[in-house]
């Protein structure tokens, strides 16, 4: 969600920042993070937000893609990206690489460049890009994140590739259904009027329907397309979208995979910046906008318990952020010192336990899905027919 945020700057000054969030108060805390006094907040739809398409649309992975390959093959950070700059064709995308490198120019360093541009680079990034200039390995640093970007991509592909075939599925389906009832119904209640008799209670209704539709058909397409438009709009709201994963959180099985993608994501996160220098409360705070709801109010929970000097792995489980496995996972990480490599195990765990519940829960679903279909539209030409056969039957 697109956010603009009007701020109060140290010398005294007001200003405008835009940044993208997940909800208000990520917005509002990313604006204090960077020193900024926040004086409003104002959501705004992200069609129609101040960034241009072409920085919409700045793909962050194959930046750093680009920007490794070329810092690898012994070029500097300004001359490297000096050359993406040269080598863009979209007038936005190379605005946005022209300022980075005028800030760079300016003796900042690269994550200062990148923080004025929030709206493009995330807090995340900037927060890796700043440990490893502490470090001096800039390269390693974004062939963590490349992996990183690569493995959260490969997970959403596989949802996102799985759910093909039922939307489409669906889809089709209901295309079929509104052809019947605005198509066929509303010819065969004209039939069905002008040879009378009795007919059975469905059938009547049916009858009804295609006289409606008949009689009022473009009054009906303009309700449907209203209510659609309304219902898209709703849809793209993020309290909508927050409300929706409330909902579906709160079904047994559904809700548990849910929680543990937003686990993965959690602990996949929190790894990266570990294994990239940064301090664990920096981590734990930096990755706290990718859980919703109660789990982020447990993540506070666990923190301060961490702040007060209890261990990492009984700080999450007395908070509910551990399962059986991640529990011991994390309790050998604390003893053996490699924290964030056992935080990007149990992601990985999570994200292969996640894929086989999708495949399980498709197997299943698609055959239900085609009966269902097939049920409705079988039971919607049935009661078009029925009064045929009664028809036919009083004949005899």
């Amino acid at each position: 969600m697109l956010y603009e945020i009007r701020i109060l700057q140290p010398n005294g000054g007001a200003s405008t920042l835009r940044l993208d969030a997940a909800n208000v108060e990520a917005a509002a805390e990313h604006a204090r993070r960077q020193g900024y006094g926040v004086l409003k907040i104002r959501a705004m739809n992200s069609f129609l937000g101040w960034a241009s398409a072409d920085e919409r649309s700045f793909s962050l992975g194959l930046f750093s893609q680009e920007l490794l390959m070329l810092l690898e093959a012994g070029l500097s950070v300004v001359e490297a990206i000096e050359t993406l700059s040269e080598k863009e064709s979209k007038p936005g995308r190379r605005r946005l690489l022209g300022e980075i490198v005028r800030h760079l120019y300016e003796g900042q360093s690269l994550s200062q460049a990148l923080e004025q541009f929030p709206s493009v680079f995330p807090p995340l990034y900037i927060a890796t890009v700043h440990a490893s200039e502490q470090s001096g390995d800039l390269p390693v640093a974004l062939g963590r994140y490349v992996s990183y970007q690569a493995q959260l991509d490969t997970v959403k592909k596989k949802i996102v590739s799985a759910a093909i075939y039922p939307l489409l599925l669906s889809t089709v389906g209901l295309l079929v259904m509104v052809f019947l009832l605005a198509y066929v119904v509303p010819r065969f209640s004209r039939i069905f009027g002008e040879i009378g008799g009795p007919v059975p209670v469905m059938s009547r209704l049916m009858i009804r329907w295609g006289t409606l539709v008949h009689d009022h058909g473009w009054s009906l397409l303009l309700a449907l397309s209203a209510g659609l438009a309304i219902l898209v709009l709703w849809l793209l709201q993020a309290s909508t979208r927050q409300w929706i994963v409330v909902q579906l959180g709160a079904l047994p099985a559904i809700g548990e995979r849910l929680r543990m993608y937003q686990l993965a994501r959690f602990y996949r996160t929190v790894g990266m910046l570990l294994l990239g220098g940064t301090a664990i409360m920096a981590a734990l705070q930096m990755a706290s906008h990718l859980l919703q709801g109660a789990m982020r109010r447990q993540l506070a929970a666990s923190t301060q318990r961490i702040r007060e000097g209890m261990p990492i792995s009984t700080a999450m489980e007395s908070c509910g952020l551990t399962t059986s496995v991640s529990l011991r996972m994390l309790r050998v990480g604390e003893k053996t010192g490699r924290m964030g490599e056992m935080m990007e195990r149990v992601a990985h765990f999570y994200d292969e336990d996640i894929a086989r519940w999708v495949d399980w829960f498709l197997r299943l679903f698609e055959p239900l899905l085609m009966a269902f279909i097939g049920i409705v539209i079988g039971a919607i030409v049935v009661m078009m027919y029925f009064p045929i056969f009664e028809l036919a039957g009083s004949i005899q």
